[in-house]
């Protein structure tokens, strides 16, 4: 039984969740001709597809960890304002791990010969003050059109209070 079947989900929550392990990938593409052996017991199903979730979760939680303490480029402008973009209607911050990384962006822009004037933010800075600061829904996205990750506005990893899969009236998911 699927106990989240009357639940309504945000779509950005999709962004928190990691994509399909290897193994399983192997398994949905073989040809239809090929022996598959399935678990003869459904529970050990279950109990697989809960420690890869359960698996991916840990995971995901460490590298929002890492980020919170690690310093970032924030792109500005003139009048100190982060670089954004809109996605997906979503507002999110860009954020770059390192000179080189900007650099790539700068360079995939067009914009390599002009100056970028940038902040280092601590990731936490960017999670806790700026993203709520922004008023709509709100990411952030490292190391954009490179080798990068995002930081979508869902619990974990925003204040609750801003986090589009939370509640304002009972705080819990949605």
């Amino acid at each position: 039984m699927n106990s989240t079947a009357g639940t309504r989900r945000s779509r950005l929550t999709e962004y928190a969740e990691t994509a399909v392990p290897a193994e399983r990938e192997k398994t949905e593409t073989r040809r239809s001709d090929e022996n598959i052996s399935l678990p003869s017991n459904e529970n050990s199903f279950t109990r697989s597809l809960a420690a890869e979730l359960a698996h991916a979760r840990r995971e995901l939680a460490a590298r929002v960890g890492e980020f919170r303490r690690t310093a970032v480029l924030v792109p500005v402008d003139e009048h100190d304002v982060p670089l954004t973009g809109d996605y997906g209607g979503v507002c999110w911050i860009f954020a770059f791990s390192d000179e080189t990384a900007l650099a790539r962006y700068a360079l995939a822009r067009g914009e390599g010969d002009r100056e970028w004037a940038y902040q280092r933010w601590l990731g936490a800075r960017l999670l806790d003050a700026a993203v709520p600061a922004v008023g709509a829904p709100c990411g952030v996205a490292l190391d954009v059109g490179g080798p990068g990750a995002l930081f979508p506005p869902v619990a974990g990893i925003v204040p609750d209070r801003v986090a589009v899969d939370v509640t304002e009236e009972w705080g819990a998911a949605k």
